[in-house]
């Protein structure tokens, strides 16, 4: 019996518009809180009285409730809750957010941003989940991480025109979560272990009808090596995520002190580094997997560490923005390659679902480390350390990426004919 034609033998579908626009945005919204963290900040000092220090600790909170929100979900989105999970995390964000910027009263906006950051973990698990529903694993973490800075280069670019007021940037947070709902049931249904879409899903909508008939078979459990490579994973993500967003916590900071860079120079130099992330995030869909995985991200992780230590080192204005320029775009390339590991982990997605989670974990508690670590030993031993992130996780990275290879070429081979020309139709190892 062959597979599905728009089914492989590894249980994924090819990307269609409406599976695009909802899996991707989708995850897009689930992550714009933590975009947002400096335009937030500022509204709640304004709108509420708030120190810095504790409307840095509000966003704080609202981030590692997102990641708790996204690692709780994470099972359930990779089976049969995905739509559950997206469209109640994406209404709790709406309503989270959207009182903390109509109700003037301060524990009413803190309650409301917590809840919404909750609310935000949800939309991130399915999203993930689903990208793993998606063939070509590195083009599909290529586009997701292309609409990501897309879409978050419009966002920053409106909430100044409008004030950066609780109404601006927690309102329009609000409302993108509220439109992005409704499309939650584009987005590919979740395989199940008879190879059909899992009970209780929308695969049998106008979006997934043709995605179930005749799929292969997915396991109910991964090998042992499998499942320690993804929970290696993600542990080596938080502290990989912990060691960039210190240098981001630090770098406008660090570029006064040591460069004297200018709030203008600041500007411009985030506006070229988003930039540089939409155009080598455009290259890096195109390239898909032609180039590998596991060679770009050993030279992309050497780069990044180089670059982060230079940034220490550097005194010219011009060359500290160059550094801090080419660092955040080899960050941006980076961070896709790794998400392509976990999707090539498991059609499922259930790595994928969870990685986000673990991520924001790290980067809720980098503005409190890299800040640490500057006041008490100084802008160069900060860059040495983070950069030592980056050379001493090398190496799980790289064998967690060679164990997602042959997932996935095992996946492959499934597809492939036999000599009588009949594909092969038996269960994918993942």
């Amino acid at each position: 019996m062959s597979t599905s034609p728009t089914l492989d033998a590894s249980g994924r579908v090819p990307l269609t518009w409406r599976r695009g626009i909802s899996t991707f945005g989708i995850g897009v919204i689930g992550f714009m809180a933590a975009n947002l963290v400096p335009f937030m900040i500022i509204a709640l000092v304004d709108g509420h009285g708030l120190t810095p220090t504790a409307a840095g600790t509000v966003m704080t909170a609202c981030l590692l409730s997102t990641a708790v929100g996204c690692l709780l979900t994470s099972r359930w989105s990779a089976r049969s809750g995905r739509y559950v999970v997206a469209r109640g995390g994406l209404f709790l964000a709406a309503a989270g957010f959207g009182a903390a910027a109509l109700v003037p009263l301060t524990p009413v906006a803190i309650a409301g941003i917590i809840l919404g950051g909750l609310g935000g973990g949800g939309a991130i698990s399915s999203s993930g989940a689903a990208l793993a529903a998606l063939r070509n694993p590195n083009r599909m973490s290529g586009i997701s991480g292309l609409a990501n800075r897309a879409i978050v280069t419009v966002v920053l670019a409106l909430i100044p025109m409008f004030g950066t007021g609780m109404l601006s940037a927690f309102g329009i947070l609000a409302l993108l979560a509220l439109a992005f709902a409704l499309t939650s049931g584009w987005m590919p249904a979740a395989a199940a272990s008879d190879g059909t879409a899992a009970p209780g899903t929308a695969a049998s909508d106008a979006a997934g009808a043709s995605d179930v008939g005749g799929s292969p078979a997915v396991p109910r459990k991964a090998p042992l090596l499998v499942t320690i490579a993804g929970f290696s994973l993600l542990s080596c993500f938080g502290l990989w995520a912990l060691g960039e967003d210190s240098l981001w916590a630090v770098a406008g900071s660090m570029g006064a002190g040591q460069a004297g860079i200018g709030d203008a120079d600041m500007g411009l130099m985030l506006s070229i580094s988003t930039a540089g992330g939409l155009v080598f995030g455009a290259i890096a869909s195109y390239l898909g997997d032609r180039l590998g995985r596991t060679i770009p991200l050993l030279v992309l992780l050497l780069l990044g560490g180089g670059l982060k230590l230079a940034a220490g080192l550097v005194h010219d204005p011009g060359t500290y923005m160059l550094v801090i320029i080419a660092w955040n775009t080899v960050y941006a390339l980076a961070f896709m390659y790794v998400v392509s590991v976990a999707v090539a982990l498991d059609v499922r997605g259930f790595w994928s679902a969870a990685l986000s989670g673990t991520y924001l974990i790290g980067s809720a508690f980098s503005p409190l480390f890299g800040t640490f670590i500057a006041e008490t030993l100084g802008y160069v031993p900060l860059t040495a350390i983070l950069s030592g992130f980056s050379f001493l996780l090398l190496v799980p990275f790289l064998v967690i990426s060679r164990v997602a290879a042959r997932v996935e070429k095992q996946g492959a081979a499934l597809d492939a004919p036999d000599a009588s020309g009949t594909q092969f139709n038996q269960a994918a190892i993942v």
